[in-house]
């Protein structure tokens, strides 16, 4: 296992080949969230800067709970090629549509329907293990491309917003997510 604070030229390669990482937050009560993430969603802006686009969905756990604690860690697993695993400790940032830094933070993803927030990560950890727990498996194909991309473009902008207003303005435990104000 190798720890350190910063990425280097090698874990900035491995993060950029994978195909799914995870997303890990917490408040400070309540439940613990871990999503999948995939897609052309995430940047490696320097190596203490991470930002990746998160899409709408059911929840919007990671929102909120960076809202009331900054802390996330991001996690990539090589399922293809040498054994690894990487954590990426830090505190994040989470940006809204409604902010004024919107437009900046959103230019460096591609235009992606139902995009809801960009999270920035300020790496203060970054660790290493060996990864041979991790299955081998082939990526086959996105299946954002073929399912939830169109869901949210057929729905639109305002129909966006109103699954928003449905289904994203609270976490499970109640916790305000900001996704229209803030509040």
């Amino acid at each position: 296992m190798a720890t350190g604070i910063r990425l280097n030229q090698t874990l900035t390669s491995f993060i950029e080949q994978q195909q799914l990482f995870f997303v890990a937050t917490a408040d400070v009560d309540g439940r613990v969230n871990v999503s999948p993430k995939g897609m052309n969603t995430l940047r490696v802006a320097n190596d203490t800067t991470i930002r990746w686009l998160n899409l709408s969905g059911s929840g919007n756990e990671t929102a909120a709970h960076v809202r009331a604690t900054g802390r996330m860690t991001l996690m990539f697993c090589a399922f293809e090629g040498n054994a690894m695993i990487l954590r990426v400790y830090g505190l994040a940032k989470v940006y809204h549509p409604y902010d004024i830094s919107w437009p900046e933070r959103i230019a460096e993803f591609p235009d992606i329907a139902g995009s809801r927030q960009v999270f920035e990560l300020a790496v203060d950890l970054v660790q290493t293990s060996c990864g041979t727990g991790v299955p081998v498996m082939a990526f086959q194909s996105d299946r954002a491309d073929r399912e939830l991309v169109p869901f949210y473009e057929e729905m639109g902008e305002e129909g966006v917003k109103d699954y928003w207003q449905r289904k994203n303005q609270v976490t499970v435990d109640g916790k305000p997510t900001g996704i229209f104000d803030g509040s």
